[in-house]
């Protein structure tokens, strides 16, 4: 399965352009890359460098340094074969802001993250662990 994975309040805190606090996405994103599937990254972070914007890279590092395998970036690698649309292709989407994404939610007023021991039982549920 492909997965499309959103960074900032999914994989970590939200702390941007900072890399925020980690929230439990880990060993979950290594059980899903250990039982084959396979994640695009797609986030609103970018390299642009006319904006000195160089976040996205720290992202990438983000997935590097913990031995996590991106498949894609901002896009399904295949997809550019069959379609010019921006919106990354993928069999499931893993995002803070998505409808149903369960989440936790600080008492002290931040923003919502993920709460991927929910989430992880919602994927063994579903048949995708």
């Amino acid at each position: 399965m492909d997965i499309v994975i959103d960074f900032d309040g999914t994989c970590v805190t939200h702390e941007f352009p900072n890399v925020g606090k980690e929230i439990g996405a880990t060993p979950v994103l290594r059980e899903l890359a250990d039982a084959g599937h396979r994640f695009i990254l797609f986030t609103i972070r970018s390299n642009n460098k006319r904006k000195n914007n160089y976040t996205l890279n720290d992202a990438i590092k983000w997935f590097l340094e913990r031995d996590i395998p991106l498949y894609g970036i901002q896009v399904h690698p295949e997809q550019l074969l069959w379609t010019s649309s921006p919106k990354a292709y993928g069999d499931l989407f893993i995002d803070d802001s998505a409808l149903g994404c369960p989440l936790i939610v600080p008492e002290n007023g931040e923003r919502p993250y993920v709460d991927w021991k929910t989430a992880r039982k919602l994927l063994v549920e579903r048949g995708i662990l």
